[in-house]
């Protein structure tokens, strides 16, 4: 699982894996991001949608999330990743 969001949450908020690091620079950055809800907070971001995170970095952290999945996975399931 790379994302999890409530589909009837206003604001909507996802939550995405993250680095440690980056986790906390982007709660550093940006007041939308906090702390994974109800995950660990050392590699979950929670992320409002729509409230003025840039799309392009939005669209960022989705892929690294996503990437960050799909690298711990077995090797023969990245293949087609």
């Amino acid at each position: 699982m790379f994302a999890l969001a409530a589909l009837d949450e206003v604001p909507v908020r996802v939550n995405l894996k993250c680095e440690p690091d980056l986790a906390l620079e982007l709660r550093d950055r940006y007041e939308q991001v906090t702390p994974g809800y109800h995950m660990n907070k050392k590699h979950w971001n929670t992320v409002e949608i729509g409230t003025g995170i840039p799309e392009v970095e939005l669209r960022s952290m989705i892929d690294h999330s996503y990437q960050l999945v799909v690298k711990g996975l077995p090797k023969a399931s990245r293949a087609n990743r």
